[in-house]
C-alpha cells in the first residue's frame, strides 16, 4: 500500500495533517494500517487485485459488512467508510487479543455468529448478497474446485530449489494422493449428487474460522475478514471451520458442531455431505498453503506485508503443507 494514498485520501476527507500510521502483520491478503489522527484511531485496508485472480475483495467484503451492520449484527469491527476508487476501507479498529487455540465456549460463540447470520436469510437485502468465493453446490463444484488447485499447483515453475521441493511433493504425494481421495467421493456419491436447493444454502462468512477473529476488551469474540463472503453450501462453511490451519479446531468436535446448527439449516443430510467433504476440503486448505508458490499468491503476499523479504516462508509454506497433508492422509 502507498502511504502517500492513504495520507491523500484521509486528508481529502478531512481528517487534517496529524496523522500517524502503523502497519500491521500478519494478513496474507490485503495490506491493513493502524491510522491515528489525534485522539481518533481507525484500521485502513486496502485490497489485493491481480490480473490471475480477478475476484473483487473490496466489493464483496462492503456488501458483507453492510449486510451484518443492517442487521444489527454487532460482533464485527464497525466499519466507517468505503473508497472503491482507491479500494480502501475505513474500519473500527478493535482492540483485545487473538485466540490462540479453540476451546468449546470459543467454538459455540463462532457456530452462535454463524446462526445469527443466517436468520436473516430470508431478508431482502441477504438475496442482493453475491455468492461466496469459490461456492459449491453440488458434490460435482466441489471436486472439480480442488482440481483446479491441484491442477495450478502442478504449473509451479522451478525458481529455486524450495520451489522444486513444492513441485516434488505435488507430484509424488498430493496429485497422487488426491486422484485417490476423488474416486473414492465420486463412488460415495454416486446417484446422491445434486444441485442445492436455495432454502439449504447459507450466509457463509468464507475463511471462517478463529483466525479471523479477536477477542475484544470487553470480552466478546469479533469476527472480521469477509472478502470471501456469500451464498454457499453450509457443509462447505463447517468443514472450512474444521480446516483452517491457524487454530484448528478439533475433527472429534465436529458432531457437536452439526448438531448444534442442524435446525438453522435446510437439508436432511448435512452430516452425511459435511462427513464425505471433510477430506475434499483437506486437501484444498493442503493447496492453498501452496499458494506462495504461485505467480499471484507471492505477488499478494508481498503487497500484504511490502517489508517482508524473508524467502524461508516458502520452506515453512511447504513445511506446513507436508504436516498437515500428513495427518490429514497418513
Amino acid at each position: 500500500m502507498s502511504e502517500s494514498l492513504v495520507l491523500a485520501t484521509l486528508e481529502r476527507i478531512g481528517w487534517g495533517d496529524d496523522i500517524r500510521l502503523e502497519p500491521l502483520g500478519g494478513t496474507g491478503n490485503n495490506h491493513v494500517l493502524m491510522v491515528q489522527a489525534g485522539d481518533r484511531t481507525f484500521l485502513v485496508k486496502q485490497y489485493f487485485q491481480h490480473p490471475d485472480d480477478p475476484r473483487n475483495r473490496f466489493e464483496t467484503e462492503r456488501a458483507f459488512y453492510t449486510f451484518l451492520w443492517d442487521a444489527n449484527i454487532r460482533a464485527v469491527p464497525e466499519p466507517m467508510a468505503w473508497y472503491p476508487d482507491e479500494r480502501l476501507a475505513l474500519l473500527e479498529y478493535v482492540r483485545g487479543e487473538k485466540p490462540t487455540a479453540a476451546t468449546p465456549e470459543l467454538v459455540r460463540e463462532a457456530i452462535g455468529f454463524l446462526i445469527e447470520i443466517n436468520r436473516r436469510r430470508d431478508a431482502v437485502a441477504a438475496s442482493s448478497l453475491p455468492v461466496a468465493s469459490e461456492a459449491c453446490f453440488s458434490f460435482a463444484e466441489h471436486l472439480a474446485t480442488v482440481d483446479r488447485r491441484v491442477e495450478r499447483l502442478g504449473r509451479i515453475v522451478p525458481e529455486n530449489s524450495q520451489h522444486e521441493a513444492a513441485i516434488a511433493f505435488v507430484h509424488k504425494r498430493l496429485a497422487p494422493a488426491w486422484a485417490v481421495l476423488r474416486r473414492e467421493t465420486e463412488r460415495a456419491v454416486a446417484g446422491m449428487d445434486r444441485t442445492l436447493a436455495q432454502s439449504e444454502r447459507c450466509i457463509s462468512p468464507s475463511d471462517f474460522g478463529f483466525h479471523n477473529t479477536i477477542r475484544s476488551l470487553d470480552g466478546q469474540l469479533r469476527f472480521f475478514d469477509f472478502e470471501y463472503a456469500g451464498w454457499d453450501d453450509p457443509a462447505k462453511t463447517v468443514c472450512d471451520f474444521f480446516c483452517q490451519p491457524a487454530v484448528p479446531v478439533p475433527n472429534e468436535w465436529l458432531a457437536t458442531v452439526l448438531d448444534e446448527i442442524r435446525g438453522a439449516f435446510g437439508g436432511d443430510d448435512l452430516a452425511a455431505r459435511a462427513a464425505l467433504l471433510l477430506p475434499v476440503y483437506q486437501t484444498k486448505w493442503c493447496c492453498i498453503m501452496l499458494n506462495d508458490f504461485l505467480p499471484a499468491g507471492n505477488q499478494r503476499r508481498t503487497f500484504s506485508n511490502p517489508d517482508l523479504r524473508d524467502e524461508s516462508r516458502w520452506d515453512k509454506q511447504l513445511e506446513k503443507a507436508v504436516k498437515f497433508h500428513h495427518t490429514a492422509f497418513p
